[in-house]
């Protein structure tokens, strides 16, 4: 659920785009229906045939879950996915009205921006035409030393992601500035592991995948033997970029990315790019130091430009220009990109539906203009009060919880409790809104719009350089489900789309909001102290604040989440990595300890007991039928075994009983025995 860490990084790649042969795409233009409001705890969602002592997940969700199958054009659905849904129609309101009847230049800007992605007609009349100008620019190089101003150009200009990543990063050893940075990227599939692994399952991928890149190629006119030359060269150069990546696991450890030089520790890793041309073609400002994040991984992209012939680096520059922009080309370029990237790796049937990958697109492009009309709509000033309680409540059973650790010492104890009430939060929205007023958007041709959209950020990222951080920037766009911590400026982040239902609802009792929203506010907290927070301390510096035995003592604490979370199987015969889903497993645990706290607090000061019942449940049952409720859901098998490799995140079914089967407090709450599945006689703990 929650983003652990957010940098302030050019992200130079499409995003996570999913994708058996596909069933046609048939929701292009349905008419958008309203979808339900979710509700807080959901009677209806039991399944009282099992012992929650047994399995609390199928317990809290099975008829839910039952009640709710995975719609034809989602490869996952769950209670995150109806809040979604809903906000993402409301949204749609608000962009359809804009784009018919604008009543400010805001709203034109952002209307237009949608009206342009739902011209199919003119998409289709286009065909490849909007990306040729990129196609003729890397067509006319005749020398690789030419290829430094060509990337600058793809990347800055056209907005498409190839070898590598670059932006802005706060100095994670002085988190007051922000510094160049320059990371691993350049490949098209979601993770090098699809590239290296030969099991049966990721070598058929590699097949589709390879198939896919030969059908772009047939697409703007290569003959199949063309094609297929191309994309050999594709698939041999993001495979040796893939080999030279880091692995998600290894990347969670900040050390590992963070490797400042200047620039001309650049040139020395890989002297055959023209790092000065590039940066003067991005027209990047003086750069005395930047964080080359991964070594490694330029001495490898400095041999594939060494090796590899031109036409073959061409061929990766084409193929990386018609990919990224082939959902929103004509209907042959859209539906290659479905099929391999949501059907094939996410298992989804269908396509959505215009109307929805239009709005999700303005809010990602423009989300901090439409939000400020979405917010005021669906985020009145009680709600973010109600949280900035609710997040008060939750610091002072967290300090709570860091006083009575057994395991650590009075000196780890104290810059902990530094680093807690160091620790600030943005609730709902920002207090200053973006300025989009630079940003160029007309109807005309929707792949110029995303063009200057890319532009418009990358230029928005690189005057950062060398000036101080905006700690009142935000990650995340108003409407959107989701929550984040952010360890260099060591703050936690509500944006407005999740503080609803079912997470939280001021008409409900104590016990489910605690359960729902206090659990999320808790996670983002123990963000803070979990195996990759921890290394930071209060000021967003990487510094080791702990002694010795005290990180040894967690590092135990948390191999035993490893070892519990990497027997969890999602699917027959794959199973998670306790590695990488480490800090989000800390964070789940730490987090429904804490509102649990909090919940106690705020009952013993309304003189009201936990063993009250409401609805034939103890408010402590109401809490956890409330904690599990917010992941229920189910995924498609292709999507769960994408997500195992991919994702930090555990699915909902693990992030219920592997939490509340280390919590005594549940057990008591149901009655269970030691040594029932959910109360096993030796738990895990670290917060």
């Amino acid at each position: 659920m929650q983003v652990t860490r957010i940098l302030s990084v050019l992200l130079l790649g499409t995003g996570l785009a999913m994708a058996q042969q596909a069933k046609p795409a048939a929701t292009h233009s349905s008419v958008p229906v309203e979808p339900k409001a979710p509700h807080s705890f959901d009677l209806r969602a039991l399944d009282t045939s099992v012992n929650p002592c047994d399995d609390f997940y199928q317990f809290a969700c099975g008829n839910w879950i039952k009640n709710h199958p995975i719609p034809a054009d989602q490869s996952r659905w769950g209670r995150f996915n109806e809040l979604y849904e809903r906000n993402q129609y409301l949204l749609y309101l608000d962009l359809k009205q804009a784009a018919d009847h604008p009543s400010t230049p805001l709203q034109k800007k952002y209307g237009d921006f949608y009206a342009a992605c739902m011209d199919t007609d003119r998409a289709n009349d286009l065909g490849d035409q909007p990306i040729l100008p990129a196609l003729h620019a890397i067509d006319a190089i005749h020398s690789k030393r030419q290829l430094a101003p060509l990337v600058a150009r793809l990347i800055s200009q056209d907005g498409v992601p190839v070898f590598f990543r670059f932006g802005v990063v706060q100095d994670q050893k002085n988190s007051a500035s922000q510094i160049a940075y320059a990371g691993q990227g350049g490949l098209t599939m979601p993770d090098r592991s699809y590239y290296l692994d030969d099991s049966p399952r990721t070598t058929a991928i590699r097949a589709q995948y390879h198939r896919y890149v030969v059908t772009l190629f047939k697409l703007v006119g290569d003959s199949d033997a063309q094609a297929e030359t191309e994309a050999a060269h594709v698939l041999a150069i993001e495979t040796a970029l893939a080999r030279g990546s880091l692995p998600r696991v290894a990347l969670r450890n900040p050390a590992n990315r963070y490797h400042p030089m200047p620039v001309s520790g650049l040139d020395k890793l890989a002297p055959e790019f023209a790092w000065q041309k590039f940066l003067a073609d991005i027209h990047a400002p003086a750069i005395p130091v930047m964080n080359v994040g991964m070594p490694g991984f330029f001495t490898a992209l400095n041999q594939e430009l060494a090796t590899q012939d031109l036409a073959a680096i061409k061929s990766y520059l084409r193929f990386h220009t018609i990919s990224d922009a082939a959902p929103w080309l004509s209907e042959p370029f859209a539906q290659a990109h479905f099929e391999f990237f949501r059907h094939t790796l996410a298992g989804q049937d269908q396509q959505s539906a215009r109307w929805k990958r239009c709005t999700a697109l303005t809010d990602r492009a423009l989300g901090f203009a439409v939000g400020q009309d979405w917010v005021q709509q669906h985020f009145p000033p009680s709600a973010r009060q109600n949280t900035e309680q609710m997040v008060a409540a939750l610091k002072q059973a967290l300090a709570q919880d860091i006083q009575n650790i057994p395991w650590m010492t009075e000196a780890t104890k104290k810059q902990a409790e530094i680093k807690l009430a160091a620790m600030r939060q943005k609730i709902g929205y920002p207090d200053h809104w973006r300025d989009y007023s630079k940003l160029k958007v007309s109807r005309a041709s929707f792949i110029v719009d995303l063009q200057h959209t890319a532009r418009f950020e990358f230029d928005r990222q690189l005057n950062k350089i060398g000036k101080p951080v905006n700690e009142k920037e935000w990650g995340m766009t108003p409407p959107t489900v989701n929550a984040y911590y952010n360890p260099p400026q060591n703050d936690i982040n509500f944006p407005a789309g999740i503080l609803q239902p079912p997470f939280y609802d001021y008409r409900m009792d104590p016990a489910v909001n605690f359960g729902g929203i206090g659990v999320v506010i808790g996670h983002e907290m123990t963000h803070g102290f979990d195996d990759e927070g921890s290394r930071y301390d209060a000021h967003g510096n990487v510094r080791n604040w702990w002694t010795p035995q005290d990180r040894k003592a967690f590092d135990e604490r948390t191999s035993c989440e490893v070892k519990e979370y990497s027997a969890f199987q999602p699917i027959p015969g794959v199973h998670l990595n306790g590695r990488l889903t480490l800090g989000e497993n800390t964070a789940d645990n730490g987090g429904l300890r804490i509102a649990y706290a909090a919940l106690l607090q705020t009952l013993a000061s309304e003189h009201k007991s936990i063993d009250e019942k409401i609805g034939g449940y103890t408010e402590a049952q109401r809490f956890f039928i409330a904690f599990a409720q917010i992941w229920c859901g189910s995924q498609t098998p292709q999507a769960a075994a994408l997500a195992a490799k991919t994702d930090p995140h555990s699915p909902g079914r693990f992030r219920t009983d592997g939490t509340v089967q280390n919590f005594p407090a549940f057990g008591k709450a149901f009655s269970c025995k030691k040594g029932d599945p959910m109360m096993p006689v030796h738990g895990c703990r670290v917060w």
